[in-house]
């Protein structure tokens, strides 16, 4: 089977990408990253795509005079490079009516908490304020709302009483390594379906 093409927009680290592009290295997932787009000069996640040979592309909102016309560039950059799914890695901004026109149910985010709670910034650190017993992570199709797209997978990580907010950031990075790989996979081969809300993962 032929490999989906994966844009990737990350505005920092990109551990995500990272995942994302182990996996597919290993041949774990039937996808590849083609390019990766940052709205950061100095993101990091610019330097992995280019140490694995991927060309990474800066699009800074500031040279552009309204968010569409930013975007519009985006998505000449993603259509480029073929891309069939964009996967958000701690992107830090809110994706607009161009991206979502051409990408309809092709863009998913990760979010660092279970959904539907916890949405918006530093969702592992509003968990371990809050008190909950359980947090974890989600990988959700991207719409015009604030993480409240159609949820794909979760992962559930306890909290434990020593925790501190970086203990729980961490335990639950590490379940993001995974799920979002994961939920890739799934897309590549066809197995997920949007019914309303909700996401109908197809049995083979």
């Amino acid at each position: 089977m032929s490999l989906l093409k994966v844009g990737v927009l990350a505005s920092g680290r990109g551990s995500n990408l990272q995942a994302i592009m182990d996996a597919s290295r290993e041949g774990k997932i039937p996808a590849e990253v083609v390019v990766v787009i940052s709205d950061q000069g100095d993101a990091y996640a610019l330097e992995r795509a280019r140490s694995a040979g991927i060309t990474a592309v800066v699009v800074e909102p500031a040279g552009f005079p309204s968010r569409e016309a930013y975007e519009e560039q985006v998505v000449a950059v993603l259509q480029k490079y073929g891309v069939e799914l964009v996967c958000l890695a701690g992107y830090m901004r809110l994706v607009g009516r161009v991206l979502l026109k051409v990408y309809p149910n092709k863009m998913m985010n990760i979010h660092p908490a279970l959904l539907p709670a916890f949405p918006g910034l530093h969702g592992q650190q509003q968990a371990w304020e809050y008190g909950v017993r359980y947090s974890g992570c989600t990988v959700h199709f991207v719409d015009d709302g604030m993480d409240t797209g159609p949820i794909i997978l979760q992962a559930v990580v306890p909290v434990l009483p020593e925790d501190t907010g970086d203990d729980l950031a961490a335990r639950i990075l590490e379940q993001e390594h995974i799920i979002y790989p994961e939920a890739v996979n799934l897309f590549a081969r066809g197995r997920l379906e949007v019914v309303g809300r909700k996401v109908m993962i197809i049995q083979n």
